[in-house]
């Protein structure tokens, strides 16, 4: 039997400043900033929401192992809210940050979703979806 995979625990943004990123995925977004140091007694910065989290590496600063091409604005991620979408785009007004797309309908992993697109403080693509009722 081949081994499967379960869950993502958690995922790295390449970033150019990461007191920057911070802000805009705390304030933003809402997720919680968390500062650790793991086993190698480094100082790291994380986003955290719900059960996942997302690592902060320093554009030209990375912690090894790291992608082989890792370079800040190169990400296009998706993250599903049970708030409607309405909130989110008079929230996202509010914090100065305009609505590139959307709503439109896309696919997600489950199914369909509707989305809204902004960009992060490095251009990395953002979607912010609502999961629809299977037609």
């Amino acid at each position: 039997m081949q081994p499967q995979l379960n869950s993502l625990d958690h995922l790295v943004l390449t970033v150019a400043n990461i007191d920057a990123t911070v802000r805009f995925y705390s304030l933003c977004l809402g997720m919680e900033s968390e500062v650790f140091k793991p086993a190698d007694g480094t100082t790291r910065t994380a986003l955290k929401f719900g059960e996942q989290k997302i690592n902060l590496h320093q554009s030209g600063a990375e912690f090894l192992p790291n992608a082989k091409q890792a370079c800040a604005g190169s990400a296009d991620l998706c993250f599903l809210s049970d708030q409607p979408l309405s909130d989110w785009i008079k929230h996202l007004q509010n914090c100065g940050v305009s609505v590139e797309e959307g709503p439109i309908t896309r696919t997600g992993a489950k199914g369909p979703i509707l989305s809204i697109y902004v960009r992060d403080p490095d251009g990395n693509l953002i979607e912010i979806s609502n999961q629809m009722d299977h037609p």
